[in-house]
């Protein structure tokens, strides 16, 4: 059986446990916690989750464990078969890591967390969310899913990246990221009825206190 390393906080090992749900695949969940020990190193080169444990070992990286998961797992596509429509929905899961994602994580400490990020820092991230959130408007089909009338790995990138950037824009810069996108805000209610995002949210809002107090022992 498939084991999954991470823990539900995470929105990148949540984008790999809604895959594993959507597809109906058995899996064990394995608690695991970014850590930069001899003993975290030999389940991920980095520390980092999530981390997917198969027959032949670990995989890490979410990009990769989703792509695995899609070319030897049976249950329902994730990815096109076509190749052009395949590196479409690929091209904009990393336009979503790269030009949305990672501006807006540069923001978490403050928006989640209470921490201050330099204005510099910020002025920067907004820049660059603004500019990914247009990139996002052009490519993106929302008809009604992201590449189309079917769900995919871009969306898992979408819901569980745009979301939270959706919260920096409006508790750090006080504007709607998504303004003039209703199709997109339309598909992010749409995934929030979905049953298995809601159990991964419920499964995130009962892990979050502990996670928070973590967090504030770092401090």
């Amino acid at each position: 059986m498939l084991e999954l390393y991470g823990f539900s906080v995470s929105n990148y090992y949540n984008m790999v446990k809604l895959a594993l749900l959507e597809k109906g695949l058995p899996f064990e969940e394995v608690p695991f916690y970014p850590n930069k020990t001899p003993e975290a190193w030999a389940v991920s080169p980095r520390g980092k989750v999530p981390v997917l444990k198969t027959e032949q070992g670990f995989i890490n990286e979410t990009s990769v464990i989703l792509e695995y998961i899609e070319q030897t797992q049976p249950g329902k596509a994730l990815l096109p078969s076509d190749p052009f429509e395949r590196a479409q929905v690929l091209a904009m899961c990393r336009e979503v890591e790269l030009y949305i994602e990672l501006p807006a994580r540069a923001c978490f400490a403050e928006a989640f967390f209470g921490m201050t990020v330099p204005d510099v820092i910020k002025e920067k991230s907004k820049d660059e969310l603004r500019q990914g959130f247009a990139s996002l408007g052009r490519h993106g089909k929302f008809a009604p899913y992201v590449a189309g009338d079917s769900l995919t790995i871009a969306d898992l990138y979408f819901f569980y990246s745009v979301s939270p950037a959706c919260q920096v824009g409006r508790k750090l810069f006080d504007i709607d990221l998504l303004e003039g996108m209703p199709a997109a805000k339309a598909l992010m209610e749409r995934l929030e009825q979905n049953l298995n995002v809601q159990r991964i949210a419920a499964d995130r809002e009962a892990e979050m206190p502990a996670f928070l107090a973590m967090i504030a022992a770092k401090k």
